[in-house]
C-alpha cells in the first residue's frame, strides 16, 4: 500500500472510532503485565471482569509471591489457559522484584526476557504505560485485517508488524492496533466482514476481490 493510501486508513479509521483506546483495565503498570498475560486467547470483557478480583488479593508484586499458585489458579480459570497463565504470572512478578528492582522495565529487550510476554505484549505495555510506539501488537484483529487489507501477505505476527511499520507514517504506530481491534470488534468481524458498511473497503483487496 502507497504511504497517502495508508495515512488515508488511519484518518478514516481515527474518523470512524475517535475513542480508540485500550480496553483492559488496568492502575499500575504491573497491573497492565497481568491483563495482557491473561488476555491470550482470551477477550478483553472477559480479562476485565476477573482482574477485580486479583488485583483486590493481590495489590503489589510480592503478593503474587505470596499467593498459593491453586488460589491464582482458581481466580483466573475463567480467563482460559489458567495452569500456564498462574506459573507466567508468578515468576513475571519474581523476576521483575529480582531483576529490575520492581519496577515494569521499558525497553523491549527486557520486556520480552519476561515470562509470559512475548513481543506483541510488550508492544502493548511499553505504549499504554510509557508512551512508547516502538512497533506495533499484531493480535488476532490486526492480523486479520492486514491480510484482508492487502498490509501484509504474511501470516506470522512478527513479520506482519515489521510490513506494517514499513507502510505507516512513525507518528501513526500508536493508533494502528488500536483501531484494527476496534475495526476487528464492529466491522471487520472474523466470520462476515460488514463489507457494504466499511469505511475503508475502497482501499481494501478483500473487497475489491470479491466485487
Amino acid at each position: 500500500m502507497k504511504k497517502a493510501n495508508a495515512i488515508e486508513l488511519v484518518n478514516l479509521l481515527k474518523k470512524a472510532y475517535p475513542h480508540a483506546t485500550c480496553s483492559l483495565d488496568f492502575s499500575t503498570p504491573f497491573e497492565l503485565v497481568i491483563a495482557v498475560m491473561l488476555s491470550a486467547q482470551c477477550t478483553d470483557e472477559r480479562v476485565n471482569k476477573t482482574t477485580p478480583t486479583l488485583f483486590s488479593r493481590c495489590p503489589d508484586l510480592k503478593s503474587y509471591l505470596d499467593i498459593d499458585l491453586k488460589e491464582l489458579e482458581e481466580i483466573i480459570h475463567p480467563c482460559g489457559f489458567y495452569k500456564n497463565k498462574a506459573k507466567n504470572i508468578k515468576l513475571c512478578a519474581k523476576q521483575i522484584l529480582e531483576n529490575f528492582n520492581g519496577v515494569v522495565p521499558h525497553t523491549m529487550e527486557e520486556l520480552t526476557s519476561l515470562a509470559g510476554i512475548g513481543r506483541k505484549s510488550a508492544n502493548v505495555i511499553l505504549l499504554e504505560v510509557f508512551g512508547i510506539a516502538e512497533g506495533i501488537a499484531v493480535d488476532t484483529h490486526a492480523k486479520r485485517i492486514s491480510n484482508l487489507v492487502g498490509l501484509s501477505k504474511q501470516k506470522e505476527p512478527e513479520k506482519i508488524e515489521q510490513d506494517l511499520i514499513r507502510t505507516f507514517p512513525k507518528n501513526t504506530l500508536k493508533d494502528i492496533n488500536h483501531l484494527f481491534v476496534w475495526h476487528g470488534r464492529n466491522i471487520c468481524v472474523a466470520r462476515k466482514p460488514k463489507c457494504d458498511i466499511c469505511p475503508i473497503h475502497h482501499l481494501c483487496d478483500f473487497y475489491k476481490n470479491k466485487r
